[in-house]
């Protein structure tokens, strides 16, 4: 097993896991060496770096470019590389598609989906490939289910989150994000969970670890921040601010 993958299972119970997304080779750069354990090039690249109105205009070869960028720059954090929609419509397509990722030199793959995708995960991982399963939210299914929306609010809803957190246990995912799920659901399946959980909006301190969009953590997309977003700076103000000095100074008269 990769002593990356090792160092993040070893967290369970222990200490809480950072993951952060990055896109690009400075960005990458600059989070890894900040000590975060865990990069997820992230298919968010369509709206944070792409300007598509959501994930589903993403494609692989746009997953290819940029999880190559951010390799290059990762030397400690755990790189996992998202599996864009319509790439692993079957278990044979999902590991040819992963295979394609990995080859970037990306340390993992991350698809959405539950018990729907478990033989598509169990492909995957017994390539040899780790991966890190998605459940709750699913970006990548916002048009079918008519917008973004909390799951896991009635005992139906969470009886199936817990099913399809064990579907990817089984199938040997090491890690499944848990997104916009009510809070005391997440820490239900993490309860029951015997690998590492990541949360984004799910509450804070209810999973293992904890995923944000990089962009979010540092107000460098003001058109939209989600409500459960904690910006910790505001580069958008910051770079507003530079480039209008600059043009100042640049149409400053001669003497």
């Amino acid at each position: 097993m990769n002593s990356k993958i090792e160092a993040i299972l070893a967290k369970k119970g222990i200490a809480p896991v950072s993951e952060l997304t990055a896109y690009d080779y400075p960005t990458a750069r600059l989070v890894d060496e900040a000590g975060v354990d865990m990069i997820l090039v992230g298919d968010s690249l369509g709206m944070m770096m792409l300007g598509f109105p959501d994930t589903t205009h993403v494609t692989l070869e746009h997953m290819l470019h940029h999880t190559a960028a951010v390799v290059r720059a990762a030397k400690n954090a755990l790189v996992i590389a998202d599996m864009p929609i319509h790439t692993y419509e079957t278990p044979e397509q999902a590991l040819q598609t992963a295979r394609a990722l990995m080859a970037t030199g990306a340390d993992a793959v991350k698809l959405e989906g539950g018990a729907a995708k478990e033989e598509h995960i169990r492909a995957i991982v017994q390539a040899g490939i780790p991966v890190q399963g998605h459940i709750g939210l699913l970006p990548q299914k916002v048009k079918e289910e008519g917008g973004y929306r909390m799951h896991g609010k009635t005992d139906e809803e969470a009886a199936a989150m817990m099913r399809d957190m064990e579907a990817v246990v089984r199938a040997g995912a090491f890690s499944v994000v848990i997104e916009c799920t009510r809070h005391s659901v997440a820490a239900e399946i993490t309860k029951a969970c015997p690998i590492v959980t990541i949360g984004i909006g799910a509450g804070r301190g209810t999973c293992d670890g904890e995923v944000a969009v990089f962009h979010d953590l540092v107000g460098g997309f003001p058109w939209f921040v989600p409500g459960f977003a904690k910006p910790r700076a505001d580069i958008a103000a910051d770079i507003t601010r530079a480039v209008k000095e600059y043009i100042a100074d640049v149409q400053k008269p001669t003497e």
